[in-house]
């Protein structure tokens, strides 16, 4: 296996763990800045490969990738009338017992002295700050990504500059190679001396700006001489072309052909243009979109996922990854032919998208997902203040305990969707063509 792919998997996979690390950071703080007891920091799941203790939290590394998570006291309030700290002997029926035993494990942690420091006795908003720490951090490495791509890297466009992958020969159309044969016609270009590099601006003295400009003056006009305009190691040049007739791919419409288009034969080159910061809201904003338009339609696209892992059919390139894939990609990044600055691109793309996706998906109102947690929050504070407002007693804490059956089928959900996506990534995964 090439030593670039795998180095690609690790370095994505280590970008990703921290993204998470820093995702659970964006919870520890503010919940010890409230005063909460933290018990727990760990960043992955399932067995403990390191850990270090700190005060009163023990901060650690698990073996499985897949997550993070803190653990705070007191997440589940008592039923009412019990004392903090004390529940009654459970009640019967699965779904009550179920809530029971969640309630007396969110209490084995609180300690005498502790009555303060549980999560669930918080004022509301303290709350939604804890639970939002954590999307709020991935949304701020987001948009360091995004600038880094569109500040320090520049989006790629094609430019009218002659690439390194132009052929000299004119391919038969019916025929799929790359290399000349001796029997091919030297392309237009070839014939009149047009060497990579050359930047072309003006074609019978219509300026050219853009790739699309050259593209479309080059087929408009046809068969015959052209004056063509070029930049040549900084100096202007005119080179006289005999452009010839070709049946080409439209350019907006691969499964349409024009017919008779006028055939330079150049390709053109990829040149990173630099942004300024503040165009960098508007495209993240633009993504968000995307994004979000893709949970919404998530169900449908876990359909074609399925499809895919036991139909054979071919991968929704806009679909959901897991992590199996994306660190497959990673890899492909790392060992493709790409130039150095592309692949510092795309991988750096990679690793903005996903902490966008994963703020955003938090951000869902379902438990277990922070969003679950930040919607309970918000309840509490429109109860408290209508009962502020009407003069009525303080209304007790919102008990999320009482919709745990639903997060358990959350949960179950979550957990089947992130097998299936593994066991797709690993049958016909994504490709980074």
């Amino acid at each position: 296996m090439n030593w670039l792919f795998v180095a690609g998997i690790l370095l994505f996979l280590v970008g990703l763990m921290v993204s998470v690390g820093l995702h659970e950071v964006g919870h520890l703080v503010p919940a010890k800045i409230f005063g909460v007891r933290v018990t727990q920091y760990m960043v992955g799941f399932g067995s403990t490969a390191w850990s270090i203790r700190r005060g009163e939290t023990e901060y650690g590394i698990k073996w499985l990738p897949l997550g993070g998570y803190i653990r705070m006291i007191g997440m589940l309030p008592p039923r009412p009338g019990d004392a903090p700290g004390r529940l009654r002997s459970a009640s019967t029926g699965p779904w009550q017992g179920l809530i029971e035993t969640a309630r007396e494990a969110a209490m084995e942690e609180v300690r005498p002295g502790d009555e303060d420091r549980v999560f669930y006795r918080k004022k509301w908003w303290q709350k939604i700050i804890i639970m939002s720490g954590g999307p709020a951090m991935n949304f701020v490495l987001a948009f360091i990504f995004f600038s880094i791509l569109l500040v320090g890297i520049g989006l790629p466009k094609t430019a009218p500059i002659v690439s390194p992958d132009t052929n000299t020969c004119v391919i038969p159309t019916t025929e799929v190679r790359k290399t000349c044969a001796p029997t091919d016609e030297r392309t237009p270009a070839a014939k009149a001396g047009v060497k990579v590099g050359d930047h072309i601006v003006s074609l019978d003295g219509q300026k050219i700006a853009t790739w699309q400009d050259a593209t479309r003056l080059i087929r408009g006009h046809g068969a015959g001489p052209v004056k063509l305009g070029i930049v040549r190691d900084g100096r202007p040049m005119t080179l006289d072309v005999t452009l010839i007739a070709r049946d080409m791919a439209n350019p907006t419409d691969e499964t349409k052909i024009d017919k008779g288009v006028g055939f330079l034969g150049v390709v053109p080159s990829q040149v990173f243009e630099q942004q300024s910061i503040g165009q960098v809201p508007g495209y993240m904003s633009d993504l968000t979109g995307r994004v979000v338009g893709s949970m919404v339609n998530l169900p449908a696209k876990m359909v074609g996922v399925w499809n895919a892992a036991f139909s054979g059919d071919k991968r929704d390139p806009e679909g959901p990854v897991g992590v199996v894939g994306a660190g497959r990609l990673g890899g492909e990044i790392l060992a493709s032919d790409m130039s150095n600055k592309s692949k510092l691109f795309t991988f750096v793309s990679l690793l903005a998208g996903f902490n966008l996706a994963i703020g955003l998906f938090n951000l869902i109102p379902l438990l277990p997902l922070d969003g679950g947690h930040i919607a309970g929050g918000l309840w509490e504070g429109i109860k408290r203040g209508y009962a502020k407002i009407m003069r009525r007693p303080e209304p007790r804490y919102v008990d999320i305990a009482k919709v745990l059956p639903l997060t358990y089928a959350m949960a179950f959900v979550l957990i089947i969707m992130a097998g299936l996506l593994v066991y797709a990534d690993l049958v016909n995964p994504l490709t980074l063509g």
